[in-house]
Order: C-alpha cells, then structure tokens, then sequence
C-alpha cells in the first residue's frame, strides 16, 4: 500500500502556494487538455505513450496543488482530479519530469495558450529536490561541480596540464611560439569558461576558441579555480545548489577583475549564468555576460578576424541546441557565424526555433538510469542528419556534442561533430606578421 509521508506534503506546499508563485498557479489552472503538446515532443512522438505527452506531466504537478491547495481538493479530491502524494506519485513524478524531459521548451511553442510547461516541470524537480528524490547520477553531478569546481571532477593539476598542452599546439598551430592560453592572470577584459567536457574529452575545442582569441589579439584570460560554465542544480531542481554554483562563478570574476563573462559553448550553462543566476543571486552582475557565438559574431562584423570559408570543404548543417536558438534567441546570430566560415549550409527539417532536442538535455545526459530512453528519442535527430546529407554538424553546446557522437555511433550516421570554435579556427586566416 502506498504511503503518505506528512513532511513531504509541507514542503510540496512550499511551493505550491499561490502566494508564493502567482505565475505557477496561473499556469498550472492554464491547461486546457488539447493534446497539441504531444505532437511536439520527442518521447511522446517515439513511445507513443500518453503519459509522455507534456500536459500530463503539468497534470502531475497540477493534481498536487488541487489536492493540498485548493478547497475542493481538501474536501472532495476525485472531482478534480486531485492526488494523493504517496509514493506511487513521487515515483511516476520522477520517471515523467526527470526521465521523460529535456525541458527543450518546444512544446511551449505548440501549446495552444502557451503554458510554460518546462517551468511547471522543473517547478515539480524543486518539489523533488526538496524531498530528496534527484536521481542519483544527476545528482552526483551537483555534489562533484560543489565539492570540486568542475561537475566532472577533474583535479585542478591534470586541468592545467591539458591548458599547457593546448597552449603547445596552438603554438604549433598559429607558428608562434609567443601564443599563449593565459591562466589566472587578473585584470584581463574576459574570463572565458567552459564546458568540463572539453578539458576531459574534446581539449582541441580549448585550442580552437585559443586560435580565435590570439587571431582577434584578445584580453583574455581562463581561470583554474572556477571555470566551469555548466550549472546541473538547475536541472536537478536544488535552488540552493544551483545558486552556490553561480556564486563561485561570480566570486571568481571578482576575484579576477575581468570586465566580461565570456560564455563557453554549452547551452543550459549559458542559460543558468545569464538569465537564472541573477535570480538566484537576487542581483544584476557588475561585469558583461556574451556567448562565444556572440563574441565571434562581433569579432567577424567588426573585421577583427579574418576568415576564408571555402578552407571548410564538406557539406555542413547545424543542431540547434534549446537554451541557445529556442530559449536564447541567437538563431540569427549563430547563422552569421556559420554561413560566415562554410561555404554550404544546409538546414535540418524542422530547424532554429522549431528544431528537436538532441535529447541529451534537461539532465538527460547525466542521468544513466535513462540511457536507453535517451538514445532511442534521439532516433529523430539521427533522421534529421540523414535528410540533409551533410558530412559535418555544427552545434554551439558540448553537452549537444556528447549526445550527437553517440547518436552519430549509435545510427552509423558517419558524419563528424564540430562546435562553433572549431570550425571557426578552421577558416582562420592568420596574419603571420
């Protein structure tokens, strides 16, 4: 029989209160049960299964706050749908708002009221959170991004090791033996971040974003301490995890002095930086936050960087990560970029703002009790690649990077996987003078 733990109904109220969050209870009494959401999402359009269908999971955090909040969910609870918050509950809460989304936003856009789906399902994340059922790996993430800087763990010694190593092939690259990767130097213009990814498994992307910097004779600088732009207590639905992570990254551009927050390629970690970590903080930062995208943008507008797109020969398309097209609005600015460095673009069906998830978002990625969910939704990606015939995929996220190789192996899609700065410094034209 399934138990109800009186505890777990106080903090669920927490956040359900109406004086708490006007906005949730105007969303959550917003659903009119349409179905036009289900058309939009990758589960529901590949299990075919009605629990997946994005109302549903509004409906799971809805029927709690009808049950506990509302007086004819107190008083007659089956006339309104309203449940019980037992253990069968939390345990369909944590398949359906961890495992079963992304939190891409594309249903928002189909909806037909436009409630925000993603912020009611990371609403139900807090509740979760708050009662300790974030799924362990995801969590294990948060603890290794507190307990050690990076959400990868990685020693600070063998961190610097790989900058060092970069700094050597961009040396060999840029035929300088004067290029540098600055490391902790205070005072610069910018302190760049990045994905942990990069250091751990893709560190020719650091080398990459190096190449343009020296090309742009930029003031740059990368920090050992705190660099990574990545933030998982904002998937894992833990405020006050997710605000400490955004505190070390403030702290540390403090500490620095640098003037600009330069945004590595990583999608959510832009978002959680720029738009959630004032929240968070309750302050506006006093230094400039960009995306690499936009600061490439401007270096290529401005004729800071010279670049010759016909040294990119393959045919080349672009994955639009959510939190940098959809939820970010750079789909214009990413374009620029692109179509600036490569001479044959060729977009996916649907792309920019209509476009599906890689499927590694929303924690998907870290949480391997969903593996295989993960790689099945992503079947549709791979059928997105296939229809353009591209031999290259572009993508400005390294968590979108991750999942598109093991789609691209998964599939046999035999295409290559290239974030912005790579293909970027592949077009450079370097003035040996």
């Amino acid at each position: 029989m399934s138990t109800i733990d009186p505890n777990n109904i106080q903090i669920a109220k927490k956040f359900l209160s109406p004086k708490v969050d006007s906005k949730l209870v105007t969303h959550l009494n917003a659903c009119v049960h349409c179905g036009l959401c289900g058309t939009s999402c990758m589960f529901y359009k590949t299990f075919n299964d009605p629990k997946f269908i994005p109302g549903k999971k509004v409906d799971l955090v809805a029927s709690i706050y009808r049950r506990y909040c509302t007086f004819i969910g107190k008083t007659a609870p089956a006339l309104v749908n309203a449940r019980d918050l037992d253990d069968k509950m939390i345990e369909e809460m944590v398949d359906s708002l961890y495992g079963a989304c992304t939190m891409c936003g594309r249903c928002v856009k189909h909806c037909s009221i436009g409630v925000d789906i993603p912020f009611i399902v990371r609403t139900g994340r807090r509740m979760l959170a708050a009662m300790g059922y974030v799924p362990k790996t995801l969590q294990a993430t948060v603890d290794a991004a507190i307990t050690t800087g990076n959400n990868m763990g990685i020693p600070e010694e063998e961190y610097i090791d790989t900058i060092q190593w970069m700094e050597e092939d961009l040396q060999d690259d840029v035929e300088d033996e004067n290029a540098k990767i600055p490391l902790n130097e205070s005072g610069k213009e910018m302190l760049y971040t990045l994905n942990p990814r990069e250091p751990k498994f893709f560190p020719l992307s650091i080398a990459a974003a190096a190449k343009i910097f020296y090309a742009a004779n930029a003031n740059w600088t990368l920090s050992s301490k705190m660099y990574d732009v990545t933030n998982y207590g904002y998937f894992s639905g833990n405020d006050q995890e997710a605000t400490q992570i955004a505190k070390n990254m403030f702290n540390e551009m403090d500490k620095l002095g640098c003037k600009t927050l330069v945004l590595g390629e990583c999608g959510h970690g832009s978002r959680a930086l720029r738009w959630e970590a004032p929240n968070y903080l309750q302050k506006h930062p006093d230094f400039k936050m960009i995306t690499l995208v936009e600061l490439i943008e401007e270096y290529l507008k401005k004729g800071i960087i010279n670049v010759d797109k016909n040294l990119n020969t393959k045919k080349y398309t672009i994955h639009d990560p959510c939190n940098i097209t959809r939820n970010g609005g750079l789909f214009h600015s990413l374009r620029y970029v692109v179509k600036s460095v490569v001479p044959e673009l060729i977009e996916m069906n649907p792309y920019g703002n209509d476009n599906f998830c890689c499927g590694g978002g929303g924690g998907m990625l870290a949480m391997s009790e969903y593996n295989d969910r993960r790689l099945k939704i992503g079947e549709i990606k791979a059928e997105q690649i296939k229809a353009t015939g591209a031999n290259v995929v572009i993508t400005p996220c390294h968590n979108c990077v991750d999942q598109l190789i093991q789609i691209n192996h998964h599939y046999k899609l035999n295409v290559e996987i290239k974030s912005v700065a790579e293909v970027v410094a592949d077009a450079l034209i370097i003035d040996k003078k």
